[in-house]
């Protein structure tokens, strides 16, 4: 296995856990055997799916669960001091090597009541692993489930990179968030730590501050770059000029609209990297002012920068802005909002790489209308292309970032965008829509006999006892119920009639006659080992698709999902309520 986090570790869990370990200890519990599940009870997003991860974390944490010198001294320090010197001596014995867990593959997709992992075991180890098992799931399944969503609204077309580390819940987060955004479908990562750990392909560019550190073309201090085929050097900056100034007539943007600091800035990446030049073109908005019919109040308005943010005038009306604007409309005078200046530089030194044997890779647009500027950045591109005979030009690569969230993807789709990549940050890696999926860790079943929790709050019921739990199949090839079972019942098999029922709703019910049927559980810690191997990233990243594959798309639609079914046995069905009789309280009328 991969390293493990260094801060998962018995003591990362509640204090009650422990206080919880040493009554256990206290009443003779030593040698209960007890089993739990660890499930959800709502999917997340205000979606009908989940994605399980985090298990392969889970693995390491039970390989390695053992408290230290250390620990036991600050125990000592920390629990009341009534505590028997024998429970410490107790502590430092144990490991996971009695206890078998049984999960659900790590990647597929699951379903509310369905338990992802079931722990059998020693009734305080098994307790002791509650909070631990929990914070390695819950955010794993959560990020995975989010980044999925937004592979399937952006398409299997379209790249997506995780750009989330800046923003994420502490590095910790960071690197998870990486990890399972992986796993959901993203393409990369800019978290180079994420990248080494986790065999995770990074990607970045550069940001407005390089551009914005270069002022003239003075700033240069290296022209040349040699020829990928000749070897012979390239005078980048002379080339560049010139092709600025051709480009200039073809896409109508004066070469004063242009920011020569921004073209040193871009001369000087491509230099830098001339197989990978991906530019950052938005960092000077220029406008093009239409002063006819402005009163005289309104031009000075425009060009003493008051149109909200800080400006630089130019010469014939044009002003040149560092940082996105928001459209500004005076009178009967539009402002024309393109990136007049980035995209100009940008041709101009992709041709001149072109002249010395390389091709650019594209651009990224950090701001503004991310539809209408990729359109007119695919225009520009194709028109360039076409006008100078370099045909891989039309097929440059746009990259779009900015605060994108799910519904931003879902504008921009039907605006008919020509973005190629999405960098995605905030909204993907703190999960904002929903920040915990709220995954909980109950007790089932105590030294054979089955244990319920009961509430006013039927969702909070608890499905008791050992449980096997199924996945039956369509003859489409979809999943259309997942069945839970009692372990002592015989499984479901195909083209034989199965009675499946709402674990509360009596009149819910149906038959269902299955064309595949597959156990979800596969024991997976046994004996102190891990059963099977974790499969790598990649694979779990084709586990998550194949497994969202298999249900309809109605399912996992953006508005309105249909739920999945989630049923239960007959014979569960009646142990559920013969039990829940069994220990609800009887109340008295006077």
């Amino acid at each position: 296995m991969a390293r493990q986090n260094g801060i998962v570790q018995p003591l990362l869990t509640d204090l009650y856990q422990i206080t919880m370990a040493y009554a256990y200890w206290k009443s003779g519990k030593v040698n209960d055997v007890a089993v739990f599940d660890l499930f959800f009870r709502t999917n997340p997003f205000q979606g009908e799916f989940t994605i399980f991860a985090g298990l392969e974390e889970c693995m390491k944490f039970l390989e390695n669960f053992h408290y230290s010198n250390s620990d036991i001294k600050y125990l000592k320090q920390t629990l009341p001091e009534n505590i028997e010197p024998e429970f410490y001596l107790y502590l430092k014995e144990l490991t996971c090597k009695d206890i078998i867990v049984s999960a659900i593959e790590e990647g597929s997709v699951v379903f509310p009541r369905v338990p992802l992992l079931r722990v059998e075991g020693p009734l305080i180890v098994a307790q002791l692993l509650e909070t631990t098992l929990l914070t390695l799931v819950n955010f794993a399944s959560l990020m995975a489930t989010n980044a999925a969503r937004y592979r399937m609204v952006a398409g299997k077309n379209v790249s997506l990179l995780e750009f989330g580390l800046r923003r994420a819940q502490g590095p910790d987060g960071g690197l998870s968030a990486s990890k399972y955004a992986y796993i959901g479908g993203f393409d990369g990562t800019s978290n180079v730590l994420a990248g080494k750990m986790f065999n995770i392909p990074v990607k970045g560019t550069h940001a407005h501050s390089f551009v914005t550190s270069f002022s003239t073309l003075d700033d240069i201090h290296r022209v040349t770059l040699t020829h990928a085929q000749t070897r012979e050097p390239c005078n980048l900056l002379e080339s560049a000029m010139e092709w600025r100034s051709r480009v200039s007539t073809v896409i109508d943007v004066s070469t004063e609209e242009s920011s020569d600091g921004e073209l040193a800035a871009l001369i000087s990446y491509a230099i830098a990297f001339p197989t990978g030049f991906l530019a950052l073109v938005d960092t000077y908005d220029v406008k093009r002012y239409n002063f006819q019919g402005l009163t005289s109040r309104h031009r000075q308005r425009i060009t003493n920068g008051h149109s909200g943010y800080n400006s630089n005038c130019g010469t014939n009306g044009t002003i040149v802005q560092i940082a996105p604007t928001i459209h500004s409309t005076y009178g009967s005078s539009t402002v024309e909002r393109t990136l007049r200046s980035g995209l100009l530089n940008f041709c101009a030194v992709a041709l001149a790489l072109n002249d010395c044997g390389y091709r650019a890779v594209g651009i990224r647009i950090d701001s503004g209308d991310l539809a209408y500027l990729s359109v007119l950045a695919r225009e520009t591109f194709e028109k360039v292309g076409e006008t100078f005979n370099v045909p891989w030009f039309a097929k440059l690569t746009i990259v779009a970032s900015n605060d994108i969230n799910e519904e931003t993807i879902l504008s921009l789709n039907e605006q008919g965008h020509k973005i190629d990549c999405f960098g995605i940050g905030t909204h993907l890696v703190t999960c904002q829509r929903q920040p915990a999926l709220g995954c909980v860790y109950k007790l089932v079943e105590i030294n054979g006999q089955p244990r319920i929790k009961l509430s006013q709050d039927v969702g909070k019921v608890t499905i008791p006892g050992h449980k096997e739990a199924y996945r039956l199949f369509g003859a489409d090839g979809h999943a259309l119920i997942d069945l839970l079972q009692r372990s002592s019942e015989p499984a479901p098999v195909v083209g034989q009639k199965v009675l499946c029922r709402h674990p509360f709703q009596e009149s819910k019910r149906a038959y269902v006659i299955p064309s595949y049927v597959e156990h979800l559980y596969k024991i997976c810690w046994k004996d102190g080992r891990v059963c099977t191997a974790p499969k790598p990233l990649s694979k779990v990243r084709e586990r998550v698709q194949s497994s969202l594959r298999t249900l309809r798309q109605d399912i996992k639609r953006n508005l309105n999902p249909t739920p999945y079914k989630v049923a239960v046995s007959d014979d569960l069905y009646n142990f559920i309520h013969d039990l829940w009789l069994q220990n609800a309280p009887i109340g008295e009328l006077s």
